[in-house]
């Protein structure tokens, strides 16, 4: 976990950072009112058109009906240019109302991808509950990897690539985990066995 501010490294337990001293109520501060946001998908830019909504929804199901602690959240958006946009994006992600009360902390397993299709910026982070599991570096792997669609405004395009690598790299983590306590991630083959 980066600083969104400052980009200087911090424990997953830091209420502020050591180095700039943000804190999530400063930036609240800095940022103002949260603008008003849905979960899920929402294009407060008006990009996507109601077919590529409707395909990006069902990608996120998908991974949510593989991977059910997930919230999968993806909003595209254009952010004030005053302040840096990881700074934005870890904002609305604290204050944006993408995870309930009781998931919170160790128990916040949502995904937020954030574009800014007039700046031409990408932000992908997770809730602490998922920090261990899905590296910053993978998470910025996955962007890179999705930015040509975005350069050539295939937005949903680039979003369906993002969602099919968290499912990559959640299917991985889940392998990985299950392998350090002896045990298997995959599924059963589904047939009854004789006993």
């Amino acid at each position: 976990m980066r600083c969104p501010y400052c980009r200087t490294p911090l424990a997953e337990t830091a209420v502020e950072c050591l180095h700039c001293h943000l804190t999530l109520d400063r930036a609240t501060a800095i940022l103002g009112a949260i603008p008003r946001l849905a979960p899920g998908v929402c294009d407060s830019t008006g990009v996507l058109s109601k077919k590529e909504i409707q395909k990006i929804v069902k990608a996120g199901s998908k991974l949510t009906w593989e991977f059910p602690q997930i919230q999968l959240h993806v909003l595209l958006h254009e952010f004030p240019r005053e302040h840096p946009f990881a700074l934005h994006v870890f904002w609305v992600f604290n204050c944006g109302g993408f995870s309930t009360e009781s998931h919170r902390g160790e128990d916040n397993h949502a995904i937020l991808l954030a574009l800014d299709p007039v700046q031409g910026k990408s932000g992908l982070t997770v809730g602490y509950g998922l920090e261990p599991f899905l590296s910053d570096e993978a998470m910025d792997h996955l962007l890179e990897l999705s930015e040509p669609a975005w350069k050539n405004a295939e937005w949903s395009r680039g979003i369906l690539e993002v969602i099919s690598g968290l499912g990559r790299l959640l299917e991985s983590a889940a392998v990985e985990v299950a392998a350090g306590f002896g045990l298997s991630a995959r599924a059963g083959d589904g047939r009854g066995k004789e006993f």
